[in-house]
């Protein structure tokens, strides 16, 4: 048995870190190694598979349950929670936003400089998709889309007014979709008709929808194919992906713009159509 095993197991980031680097020393060499890895790494531990960080890490997926094991955890991913609970913690509230606004001179009082930041973090974010932007990536996620029977818009939360916009657009053009907005809490019942003729278009940005990333999962798991709009390949919908299209959005104030996602819901929504169309 590995030493603390029995323990019970850290329940925030900043406690199994102290206890990580406490540790390390005495850790059997594998499981030293895994350490390092996810000092060094933890938003690739919050977000990669048990296969990826145990490649990245150079030792095997069973190393990672015993390293999760050794500090109280049932298996790996009650393991990751913590660390994605790190990511989660580290977004500041909207208030905390507001008060750093303050700090910084900007009050309500100064509208013109609260519009100037948000335009330029538009013109930011913008700028830099275009710039970086993997354009086979949105080609692909076209030809997916448009070979779907039925395409199931997912995202909620900051990520809804996208879809929203995208189930409008399609309607309007004639491209059958479902749009998944969890009225109701009905969101697993809208996606459950999903099929392996069909698509799903999720969009979830830090600190992630866990409604999204569990609806994902399940379309996956039907057959369906997917494409996830999202900030990171460390995402928890960027593995299910058949497509991934990454964007990283510039704030103002801790305010994310939403400009280059929604270009390219706009770019995707007409896209599709045009390509069903024969154009």
């Amino acid at each position: 048995m590995v030493d603390g095993e029995n323990a019970e197991a850290p329940k925030d980031f900043e406690t199994l870190r102290a206890l990580i680097i406490e540790r390390r020393a005495t850790l059997p060499k594998r499981l030293a190694q895994v350490a390092i890895y996810a000092l060094d790494n933890p938003d690739e531990v919050a977000f990669g598979t048990a296969a990826s960080v145990a490649q990245s890490a150079e030792v095997q997926p069973s190393t990672l349950v015993r390293f999760a094991q050794s500090f109280g955890f049932q298996g790996f991913s009650d393991l990751q929670d913590v660390f994605r609970a790190r990511l989660r913690e580290r977004v500041p509230s909207y208030d905390e936003r507001i008060e750093r606004m303050r700090q910084h001179g900007i009050t309500a009082s100064r509208s013109n400089l609260i519009l100037d930041g948000f335009l330029e973090a538009t013109e930011q974010s913008v700028a830099g998709f275009r710039s970086g932007a993997d354009r086979d990536a949105l080609d692909r996620a076209v030809d997916l889309l448009a070979q779907a029977h039925t395409i199931y818009l997912i995202g909620l939360r900051r990520s809804f007014p996208i879809t929203s916009y995208m189930s409008y657009a399609m309607g309007k053009l004639g491209v059958r979709n479902i749009l998944v907005d969890a009225v109701a809490g009905m969101a697993s019942e809208q996606a459950g008709f999903i099929g392996d003729k069909d698509a799903a278009l999720a969009i979830s940005f830090t600190p992630y929808a866990n409604e999204t990333v569990s609806l994902v999962g399940s379309a996956k798991a039907r057959g369906a194919r997917i494409v996830s709009v999202t900030d990171s390949i460390f995402s928890p919908i960027s593995a299910p992906a058949d497509v991934l299209i990454e964007i990283g959005e510039a704030n103002f104030e801790g305010f994310r713009s939403m400009a280059a996602t929604m270009a390219v819901a706009m770019a995707l929504s007409v896209a599709v159509a045009a390509r069903r169309g024969g154009g």
